[in-house]
């Protein structure tokens, strides 16, 4: 629908057009106005509620003619305000006959219903009724439930505009567009709800205007203009009800054009396209229709004139309709047209992938919907916030779309489009898992827990107390899946380190200490150097929430060591205190395995000779100290301790790195990190006898 636009010498006089408004309102309530300036307003009135009906017929969704609450209120208060101009004119003026408040009011009064009084009653209260009862109540109804609806659903069409963002089907621009009218369209239904309750009023005050106009004419006509009572009846009950009419008519019209607005589905037609298009659409439909009302027509005492002369009114439209249909259907057996050429692909087709992306089966979109109950959004957005407290960077935003190629009940975690976790996760049961203490077994689905690969159990809802006093540990859906999620994206916190986090990273610490970040980067290390550190510290578990520490150990070093390896080193030395808090966050005692003597002098030799160009660690020592090492992190877990393995500090960094793939959780630390309050307890000696 196309907007009206004002000439460019008036978009300076539109921005005060309310604030006249209402000041007019304001004055004609307050001032006396002659009867041909009544005249004119009320004549203004009808031909703005038409206007108004008009263009609520042409619109093809609400939101097309967004500023009808407003003119809803501003029509409202037009209407009262002539009510009482028109009052003071026809208590002051009014024994002076029945065109004393004006032509239009007399109007009304003679012509609409013939001067008699009864019939004026009558109509003007049935105008009333269906103002008050039928049309405005409905429409204010149909509101009141459309903004609801609208307000629920407004997650799930979010949630639809980012996938489809996500998916590439539309842009940026359109995305914000699109968002832009969801939450107009909750504020539309609002903002008529509220304006409905005006127009309700109005009716209201109708009547009671009415009736103090009649009481207050026969009193002021009786008493001070000396009338008979049937002259003060016929002159003050005729300019009242024609009042009345003249308010009351109007005052329908923008109620029905109210109900048109609310009540209409959105379409790419208006309202009498619809009609037209969707109600003789059917022709055989109108064939029965025509054969009834003709059936009706032959009734002995009926009309036979106007039943049959319908009935073959009917008969002629849906013959038409038929018509219609028929080379509707046979245009698909024309040839084609051409088809035009489709355009060249572009760099705009090129889609970058999600950082991070999780992929849900249908039966697990209402964990993600709000307007359905779910709380999985809540629980991502929760973790994005424990992990950037935690760990010290914020993570990129997790994207979550359906993928029909799962199971119903499946998922999956991508990093950069590629599958690094799935599982299943079934909605309305909870997933026990036994923790390694359990009293005895649950019947149910057995399972893993996709997070730690633990023993579990998925049960129905009636069994988790049960459960519980057994010993299992008991999550609902959305806590298997946000658990998963959240271990995913700890371990694999270092690719997630770009070198756009980094630089965001480095701007949060240089609000507070621009001079220090400023010594770093590009003075001491470059960008990349700085990342690659930090990348080697989460890699191991380590986290950089103390990036002032970080950042001075590096300027410090930087100048004359270039080593990514070995600056992480002396960075994790000057966070030694840190990292065993970490690891052991209560007590002083630091239970550790360390390596035997001799086993240490070899791998000191064999590095050594490694790093001259020599041969390596030999393979048969290798495997047994690969094999050693899990060995005794797989007891260390089982005994309830953190697996840490304590060596030399020309070790660590070899040693961590040949030993992820056989210990994953295993953490090497050197002696140089161990702060000197701490008391090193040894658990196990791989190499040796304990």
């Amino acid at each position: 629908m196309n907007a009206f636009k004002l000439p460019s010498w008036l978009n300076g006089g539109a921005s005060m057009a309310a604030p006249l408004i209402i000041i007019m309102l304001l004055a004609m309530m307050i001032l006396p106005l002659p009867a041909i300036a009544l005249d004119a307003l009320f004549s203004f009135n009808i031909a703005l509620s038409i206007l108004v009906l008009l263009v609520g017929l042409q619109t093809s969704k609400p939101l097309d003619f967004i500023a009808f609450p407003t003119i809803l209120l501003v029509t409202t208060m037009l209407r009262l305000s002539l009510n009482v101009a028109s009052t003071r004119v026809v208590l002051t003026e009014g024994h002076t006959g029945p065109d004393a408040a004006g032509k239009v009011i007399e109007a009304f009064g003679h012509f609409l219903i013939g001067g008699n009084y009864t019939v004026g009653i009558v109509v003007f209260i049935i105008l009333t009724i269906i103002n008050f009862v039928v049309v405005t109540k409905g429409a204010g109804r149909i509101a009141e439930v459309g903004a609801r609806f609208t307000l629920d659903a407004m997650p799930g069409k979010q949630m639809a505009i980012d996938a489809d963002l996500n998916a590439g089907l539309i842009g940026e621009e359109e995305a914000r567009k699109r968002r832009k009218e969801i939450g107009q369209e909750a504020e539309f239904y609002g903002a008529m709800d509220g304006a409905s309750k005006y127009v309700r009023g109005d009716a209201v005050a109708g009547i009671l205007v009415i009736v103090i106009n009649i009481l207050g004419g026969l009193i002021v006509g009786m008493i001070q203009h000396d009338l008979s009572f049937a002259d003060a009846v016929k002159n003050y009950t005729l300019l009242a009800i024609g009042d009345g009419l003249v308010a009351q008519i109007p005052a329908l019209i923008i109620s029905v054009a109210a109900g048109v607005v609310v009540s209409r589905v959105a379409d790419d037609r208006d309202i009498g396209n619809q009609l037209t298009e969707q109600l003789f659409a059917n022709p055989r439909a109108i064939y029965i229709t025509a054969a009834i009302i003709a059936g009706l027509g032959l009734i002995p005492g009926m009309p036979h004139f106007a039943f049959l002369l319908l009935a073959g009114l009917l008969a002629g439209v849906a013959y038409m309709a038929e018509k219609k249909q028929q080379s509707q259907e046979a245009e698909p057996e024309k040839a084609p047209a051409p088809v035009a050429d489709s355009p060249e692909a572009s760099w705009d087709d090129v889609m970058p992938v999600d950082v991070i992306g999780l992929e849900v089966g249908y039966r697990l979109i209402p964990l993600v919907d709000i307007a359905q109950g779910g709380d999985l959004l809540k629980r991502i957005k929760g973790l994005r916030k424990k992990f950037a407290q935690e760990v010290g960077f914020l993570p990129p935003p997790i994207h979550i779309r359906d993928n029909l190629e799962l199971r119903p009940a499946g998922y999956r975690i991508t990093l950069k489009g590629v599958e690094i976790g799935n599982g299943e996760s079934f909605p309305g049961q909870y997933l026990a898992i036994d923790p390694g203490n359990v009293t005895g077994p649950l019947s149910g689905t057995a399972t893993t827990d996709p997070a730690f690969g633990l023993p579990a159990v998925w049960i129905e809802a009636g069994m988790r107390d049960q459960a519980q006093a057994m010993g299992y540990t008991v999550v609902d859906t959305s806590t298997v899946i946000a658990t998963h999620l959240n271990h995913m994206i700890t371990s694999h916190a270092a690719e997630l380190l770009g070198r756009q986090e980094v630089q965001q990273l480095l701007d949060h610490v240089g609000k507070e200490s621009p001079k220090l970040v400023e010594d770093l980067v590009p003075k001491a290390l470059s960008l990349s150097s700085v990342q690659k550190v930090l990348q080697n510290l989460l890699v191991e578990g380590v986290h950089i929430r103390d990036m002032r520490t970080i950042i001075e150990t590096l300027s410090e070093h930087g100048p004359r060591i270039q080593d990514t390896d070995e600056l992480t080193s002396l960075v994790r030395i000057q966070l030694g205190r840190a990292i065993v808090q970490q690891l052991f966050p209560s007590g002083n005692e630091v239970p550790v395995m360390t390596l035997d003597h001799n086993l240490e002098r070899l791998l000191m030799q064999a590095l050594q000779a490694s790093a001259n160009g020599g041969a390596a660690i030999e393979p048969g020592l290798a495997e047994t100290l690969s094999t050693q090492t899990a060995n005794a992190a797989k007891q260390q877990e089982q005994m309830g301790l953190a697996p840490v393995l304590l060596v030399p500090g020309s070790l660590r960094t070899a040693l961590s790195k040949f030993l992820r793939r056989a210990a994953p959780r295993l953490r090497v630390l050197s002696h140089e990190e161990l702060p000197d309050t701490k008391t090193i307890r040894v658990t196990s000696l791989i190499g040796g006898q304990a």
